[in-house]
């Protein structure tokens, strides 16, 4: 048994494949499913039941592949407490962050990180925000950008910053020449939203519940570029964060109206998320100062 082997257990949970395992571990598929069954047979249990269809892991191979997870964690802690020693902001750094902030904000922190630690190895991670806590607490990644409150006590929040949202409709919309939306200008309306797993859907619904507005029922995108295109089609309105914005944020594109929102506008709080046992806490300090712009 050996740390690669224990890499390629977690691998295969992650992606649900043995193919799309060896892939991400960078080895063929012959290879690693050769290691995984030479790892069975030393332990003389079956860690997976496989089939042409599909993987089921075993219990028992739920127990070692949640040991193997510890394992790992440990060893990364010893490799960061040896790269903290020599160089606090070198080494591998992993970052994440959810689908409708990642997008717009992972293209202009790339620049000034490597300007500033030009000797750490930089990972950018997209994912489902309940995917990313779960990434954190086992170690797979360093820290994450999520839309807070982030309630759990392994954990060290710092609030960057409120992020905005407008309503966004065709430009011939009858709500098209309204400089603001009030509170009572949503009443009834029906609004595009994200498919599920979004945080983003949760916070779209939550405003629609306090505006009085509706979900449309008959569509759910899959991304805010999705939505976007669909305003401009005129097939409805929806939400759109500022970030997603860009610089489009002081002026309409063509095909749409970002109409802010009177007083108290709806946002979302963002917040970069770590473990309280991270070592890399220079590297934290940095990605604090150039996500607050300070």
């Amino acid at each position: 048994m050996n740390i690669r082997d224990l890499k390629y257990l977690l691998a295969i949970k992650e992606t649900g494949s043995f193919s799309r395992a060896a892939k991400q571990c960078y080895v063929s598929q012959p290879t690693l499913s050769g290691q995984v069954k030479k790892l069975e047979e030393s332990l003389g249990v079956r860690i997976f039941e496989r089939s042409s269809k599909q993987i089921i892991i075993t219990a028992v191979g739920e127990q070692i592949i949640a040991s193997a997870m510890k394992v790992i964690a440990e060893v990364e802690r010893i490799d960061a407490l040896a790269d903290a020693a020599i160089d606090p902001l070198s080494g591998r750094f992993r970052l994440g962050a959810f689908p409708t902030l990642a997008t717009y904000l992972f293209p202009g922190i790339v620049m000034p990180i490597n300007t500033c630690m030009p000797d750490l190895k930089l990972i950018l991670v997209e994912e489902k925000t309940q995917s990313l806590i779960d990434k954190l607490k086992s170690g797979q990644i360093d820290a994450a950008l999520l839309a807070l409150p982030v309630v759990d006590e392994q954990f060290k929040i710092k609030v960057l910053f409120d992020d905005y949202f407008r309503l966004a409709v065709k430009t011939d919309h009858k709500l098209a020449n309204k400089s603001e939306i009030g509170q009572t200008s949503l009443l009834s309306k029906d609004l595009l939203l994200l498919e599920e797993g979004h945080c983003l859907r949760d916070q779209a619904l939550e405003i629609c519940s306090l505006m009085g507005a509706n979900e449309e029922q008959d569509f759910r995108a899959t991304s805010l570029e999705t939505l976007r295109l669909m305003v401009k089609a005129g097939t409805g309105i929806t939400l759109m964060p500022e970030i997603a914005m860009g610089l489009n944020k002081d002026r309409d594109e063509d095909g749409i109206r970002y109409i802010p929102f009177k007083e108290p506008r709806p946002k979302r709080t963002i917040g970069l998320v770590w473990r309280k046992t991270l070592i890399k806490t220079a590297v934290i300090d940095e990605l604090i100062k150039i996500l607050t712009h300070k």
